[in-house]
């Protein structure tokens, strides 16, 4: 049986996103968030999939615009 690592790590990104949820301090809930997002725009971009690329990439600007905002 082959290992297929594209699908790793598109099952990492999912992980890291529900795991994100657990947290109540929502800093950290973005920052965990956005990682896992960045784990699918890279499972995006290896399966060509540009929705998934696309909407990613918004949820980490989202996440960046209010972390940034927090930070200040």
């Amino acid at each position: 049986m082959d290992f297929n690592y594209i699908e790793l790590i598109g099952y990492i990104a999912s992980a890291l996103v529900l795991f994100s949820f657990f947290f109540r301090n929502i800093i950290r809930l973005r920052i965990v968030n956005s990682f896992g997002c960045a784990f699918f725009v890279v499972y995006g971009i290896l399966l060509g999939s540009i929705p998934i690329i696309i909407t990613n990439v918004a949820i980490l600007l989202v996440n960046g615009y209010y972390l940034f905002i927090k930070k200040k």
